[in-house]
Order: structure tokens, then sequence, then C-alpha cells
């Protein structure tokens, strides 16, 4: 920065220089030749006190294109006197090019240069005859010999201050965007720390869904089993072989009850899950839920049997869990039917009993229980659906069917 602060004061100096020493030669060569160098000493002195009290003392006038225009006019002016009085001062011209670069916009910058040019070359043809047709054809080619080079250097110049212009402009525009995307980031970060806790507390809230799930899912369904069994012992009092036979159901219930509520808190799958496919699974559970209630239960697998999903196959079976539970508590039913079928696009379960059924419209008023609600959760979180089909006296149907996403796949 110091080495272009120091370049531009030595070229603004370069005028005052050109003009001392100019003026130094003038008074030599017409001492030399016993003339007066009055009028090239006051012009030198006017070109002076004009550079210095329009242009070097008043940086703030630079910037007003009519005051510099009329600044280089008369520069010019006395330049072209200089020239035509004494040959010498083509050596000033430099000045003149100089400051028709700084103080001249474009277009009007080729102009100046011109005219420039026209100076120098008279100064260079000062020696030519002009008064004859050929002095005055070397005198024209002389000036277009300035003219052409000076203003094509010009024309270049501009197109490299406009390169610069751009180059400029880009980086402004690039710390802009850098800017506004320093921004962005940060307000992307303070939306992602939103979104984290928002996301944070979704998660609270569905494991509490989750849990509360499991619970009447495992351990709220397995004291139900373990009350009707104490109550069937109780009732057995006078016959020991059925009391032991209700007691060891209630055992076992408990130890089933026990094991599930510890795989819930893991979030592991459902205990029949473990070691069967699903509708081996069903038979189990359905198989259990017969021998407890002494109510026949048929199982039926249609389509081609295909692994699902965890989540799916824990849906579903949650699903028949809660739907057999409901029929011990309320159906009063004689049989039931489960049927597990294996579609293209989806897995349908159907619960079906011969109970006492009931009014479907209670439902709609929000009656039924944590149970289907937690069942209807369970479907709907997997894109499934859940209906439930009755009517007083013709029996009960759930039907829940969830979109297919076989386990190993991609979908």
């Amino acid at each position: 920065m110091d080495g272009v602060v120091r370049r531009r004061h030595l070229i603004g100096a370069l005028p005052y220089a050109l003009l001392a020493v100019l003026a130094v030669v003038s008074v030599a060569i017409r001492h030399a030749y016993d003339q007066s160098a009055a009028v090239e000493l006051a012009l030198c002195a006017l070109a002076a006190v004009w550079m210095l009290c329009v242009y070097t003392l008043r940086p703030a006038w630079r910037t007003r294109p009519p005051v510099m225009a009329a600044f280089f006019t008369v520069l010019i002016a006395i330049m072209a006197v200089l020239v035509v009085r004494a040959p010498w001062f083509g050596f000033f011209t430099p000045a003149g090019y100089i400051y028709a670069f700084r103080v001249l916009p474009w277009p009007w910058r080729q102009a100046g240069v011109a005219a420039v040019a026209v100076v120098a070359g008279t100064a260079q043809a000062y020696a030519l005859d002009m008064s004859t047709p050929g002095g005055l054809i070397m005198y024209t080619a002389v000036v277009v010999a300035n003219i052409i080079p000076m203003c094509t250097y010009a024309w270049y110049a501009r197109r490299n201050d406009q390169r610069n212009e751009e180059r400029i402009r880009a980086l402004d525009e690039a710390r802009e965007a850098n800017r506004r995307l320093e921004e962005s980031l940060a307000e992307n970060a303070a939306l992602h720390e939103r979104l984290v806790a928002q996301a944070r507390e979704a998660g609270v809230h569905d494991e509490r869904q989750r849990m509360a799930r499991e619970i009447h899912d495992t351990l709220a369904q397995g004291f139900t089993g373990i009350i009707s069994q104490l109550r069937a012992a109780e009732q057995a009092g006078d016959d020991p072989a059925g009391w032991r036979r209700h007691l060891a159901a209630a055992t076992g219930l408990a130890r089933e009850s026990l094991s599930e509520a510890r795989r819930s808190v893991d979030a592991l799958r459902p205990e029949p899950l473990r070691t069967a496919r699903l509708g081996e699974a069903l038979e189990s559970v359905a198989g259990r839920w017969s021998a407890l209630h002494a109510i026949p239960v048929q199982v039926t697998t249609t389509g081609t049997t295909r692994p699902l999903l965890p989540e799916a196959e824990v849906a579903l079976l949650r699903a028949a869990q809660e739907a057999l539970t409901n029929v011990a508590r309320h159906a009063r039913a004689s049989r039931v039917g489960v049927t597990l079928s294996y579609m293209e696009h989806e897995v349908a379960l159907d619960v079906r009993d011969d109970g006492g059924g009931f009014d479907p419209a209670r439902l709609a008023g929000g009656a039924g229980g944590f149970g289907l609600v937690a069942m209807r959760q369970r479907i709907e979180g997997l894109s499934g659906t859940l209906q439930v089909e009755s009517e007083p006296g013709a029996g009960t149907g759930i039907s829940a069917r969830v979109p297919v996403a076989w386990e190993g796949s991609s979908t």
C-alpha cells in the first residue's frame, strides 16, 4: 500500500518537474540565441498555478466531471501555445496523457488522449514545411502516428479497468453471498436446535405412549387373567384338582407377564415372537387364551407366509391380544375366529366373535377404553387402518390392516 501511495505522489509531481526542467531549457536556449524567454516562463507559471489550484490542492474537485473537463481543456490550450512557440515543450505532453487518464471519464478520455497526441505530433513535426502539400501530408502522418497507438492504449486500458471493476464487483458479491450464507447457517443452526428440542419432546411423548401400550398389553392383560384364575380357584374350593389347576394357570400368567414387562421396558419383541413367526405366535396366544377362558379359537392363515418387519408383527400381535382380551371381558362369546391374511400390498388381521356385540356409535364418543385406543395408535403409526364392526346381538369384528414392508426389503 505504501508503494502505491508513493508511486501516485511521484506521478503527481511529474508535471511540475517537467515544467521546471523545460523552463530552464527555454531560458538556456533563448539566451543562446540572445532572445527573451519571458513568454515561455509566464506560460509555464500559468500552467503550474492552474494545475496546483484546480487539481492538486482541490482533491474534491476531481470527482466533478465538468470542472475536470474545464481544467483539462485549459491545460491543453496552454500546452499547445507552448509547443507552437517552442517545440521542446513537446516533452511536457506526458503530463497531458497523465491528466487525460486521471480526470476524464469514458468516452471523453479518448478525445482528451487524441488532443494530447495532436499537440505531441505538432511538436515532433515542428521542422516540417507545412506550407507545401507534402509537408501537410507528413504532418498529418506524424499526428496520426501519435493518435492511433495512444488511443488504442487508452481503449485497452479501459477494457482492463472494466475487468478490474467486474472482479471487484464479483468479490463484493461473493462477500455478500458469504455473509448471507453465514446468516443462513446461523438461522439453520438455530432451527436445528429447535427441531432437535421438538424431536426430543416428541420422542419422550412417543416413548410414554409406547410404555403405556406395552404396560396395557402385558401387565394389565396378565393381571386380568390372573384375577380370573384366582376367582375361579376361589369358586373351586371343594375341588382340590380344579383349585390347583387354576392356581397353576395364575402362576404361569404371572411369570409370563413379568417376562413380557421386562422385555417391553427393553423395547424388545414380545415373547411369542422371539421364537416363532407371526402366525405361530398368534396360534400360541390364542391357544393359551382359549385354555384360560374355555372358549374355542380357530386361527387361520391365508396367502404366502413371509416375514414382516418387527414393528408390524408386534402391532398385529398386540392387536390380536387386545381383541381377545375384550372378547373375554365383554362379548360372552361361544367361539372366536382369528384370520391372518398375507396379501400383495398389505397384511390383514381379523378377529371375530359371536358374542353379544355393541353399538359402534359409542366409540365415536370416546368410549372403548385405552386398549382400543392403543391398538389404533399402533396400527395407524404404521400407516395402517383399524376398523371395528359390531351390532347388538350380532357379534363383533375387528380388522387391522398394515401396508406391506417385508423384512429385508428396501421399500
